[in-house]
C-alpha cells in the first residue's frame, strides 16, 4: 500500500515538474558521462555500489532495476541536483563480470 501510494505522488509530482532530459542534467551539473563503478554482491544477497571516482557514493539495490533507481538518487544527490530537475542520469549501467541493467531492457545477472 505505501509504495502504491508513493508511486501515484511520484506521478502527480513529475505531471506537475516534468523531467529534463539525462544530458542536459549532466551537463548542467557537471556530472561525468562516464562514472567507474565497484559492485559487489553481499552474502544476503544485496549489491553495493561504490565509486573511486565519486568519494563516498556508496547505495545498494536488492535487483537490478532497484540498483539502477538508487545509484541515479544516489548520484544525483552526491552532485546537488534538486528534486524537480529529475530522477535519472544514467539509464543504462555496465558492470564487469555482472552485466548490463537499463530501464529499457534488463539483462544480465543484475536484471530484475
Amino acid at each position: 500500500m505505501k509504495s502504491m501510494l508513493k508511486n501515484m505522488l511520484d506521478k502527480a509530482f513529475r505531471a506537475l515538474f516534468p523531467s529534463k532530459q539525462p544530458i542536459a542534467i549532466t551537463a548542467k551539473y557537471g556530472i561525468p558521462q562516464k562514472i567507474n563503478l565497484q559492485v559487489r554482491l553481499t552474502p544476503d544477497g544485496w549489491f553495493v555500489v561504490t565509486s573511486p571516482d565519486l568519494p563516498g557514493l556508496i547505495t545498494q539495490g536488492r535487483n537490478g532495476k532497484e540498483l539502477l533507481d538508487m545509484l541515479n538518487d544516489a548520484i544525483l544527490t552526491y552532485f546537488n541536483v534538486p528534486r524537480v530537475e529529475g530522477d535519472v542520469v544514467m539509464d543504462t549501467v555496465n558492470i564487469d563480470g555482472y552485466g548490463t541493467v537499463s530501464y529499457q531492457k534488463q539483462t544480465g545477472l543484475l536484471s530484475a
